[in-house]
């Protein structure tokens, strides 16, 4: 079994959320705008990814959150939110997001500053080349001799994106290995058919942007999606993924969290003895970040300087 180190992706934040934002802020400064919206629930990395980056280009964000089960590292999520100067605002479901969104893109446009929408997760056909290019990184890491080819490349299945830009980029970069998303996500979660939308998309935004690409299909069966470790919901942790954390960090010093990337090699420890995998080499793809986003700050602010609706998230 090997691990792909993308928690260290990036300097300012490590993880998948840096490969797709280096395409979607590009497209934001490319546009003139000055400020960017996205989602996610209370203890969004994404959204915490995207308040870090943005404001390091000179971009403001705005962060529209729903519920998640409440953990210390959710609270922390949140003070480090405000701590970036992302603005917050709470709303009870995605359905209600989705209202908040067009109020407050419509608010920006009335003072002639519509924020740049980005999707949940970064999943868009723009943030998915993210993900292409990282199939890319994974084949010249393959080539130079410094893991073997991958029968499997476990990764969490949120969004969608990740899944769909490594799938297409696997295929692009010349590697068989199969992708194995394991759902973290009942907010929406995709279906093997819409990730293979997605990855259309995306090539389809390649090949605009240069006809020597590839025209390949990908098909819904060419993925693989493990459901069972979701727990009771988005972001309650389990026992097998506290068990998998505590595993990984012991034996090889590697940080990962509850909510995606322990959920993902819980599942990956529990399918490792079984066939097709048994005796194969696997990769687990940590799409978490290793760089400490509190670093950066002098002190965390106090949850009262956080608007109203999120302070009973610290009562």
């Amino acid at each position: 079994m090997w691990v792909k180190r993308d928690d260290r992706s990036g300097r300012l934040y490590g993880g998948n959320k840096p490969r797709k934002l280096e395409f979607l802020l590009g497209e934001a400064l490319r546009r003139g705008s000055r400020c960017v919206m996205t989602f996610g629930g209370i203890g969004t990395h994404h959204g915490l990814a995207t308040a870090i980056c943005a404001q390091h280009a000179g971009l403001k964000t705005i962060l529209v959150l729903i519920p998640q089960p409440v953990t210390e590292h959710v609270r922390r999520c949140l003070l480090l939110d405000h701590a970036y100067q992302a603005e917050l605002h709470y709303v009870p479901s995605a359905a209600w997001a989705a209202v908040a969104a067009v109020r407050l893109w419509a608010r920006g446009a009335i003072r002639g500053d519509p924020p740049f929408v980005i999707p949940a997760g970064g999943t868009s056909s723009l943030g998915v080349v993210g993900y292409v290019n990282a199939a890319f990184e994974l084949a010249e890491q393959v080539h130079a001799g410094e893991l073997p080819e991958p029968e499997s490349i476990f990764v969490p299945l949120g969004s969608g994106g990740t899944v769909a830009g490594l799938a297409l980029g696997l295929r692009l970069a010349g590697l068989r290995s199969r992708v194995v998303g394991v759902l973290v996500s009942d907010i929406l979660p995709p279906s093997p058919a819409r990730l293979v939308r997605q990855a259309a998309a995306a090539l389809g935004r390649l090949r605009r942007a240069d006809p020597n690409v590839p025209s390949i299909a990908l098909r819904p069966e060419d993925l693989t999606v493990v459901t069972g470790h979701l727990g009771r919901c988005y972001g309650a942790p389990t026992e097998e993924g506290r068990e998998a954390q505590r595993l990984i960090a012991e034996l090889e010093g590697i940080e990962i969290e509850t909510t995606y990337t322990a959920k993902c090699l819980a599942a990956l420890l529990h399918l490792a003895t079984e066939p097709p995998y048994r005796g194969r080499p696997l990769l687990f793809w940590n799409t978490y970040s290793s760089v400490d986003p509190g670093s950066r700050i002098e002190q965390l602010p106090d949850f009262h300087q956080l608007p109203e609706p999120f302070h009973r998230f610290f009562a």
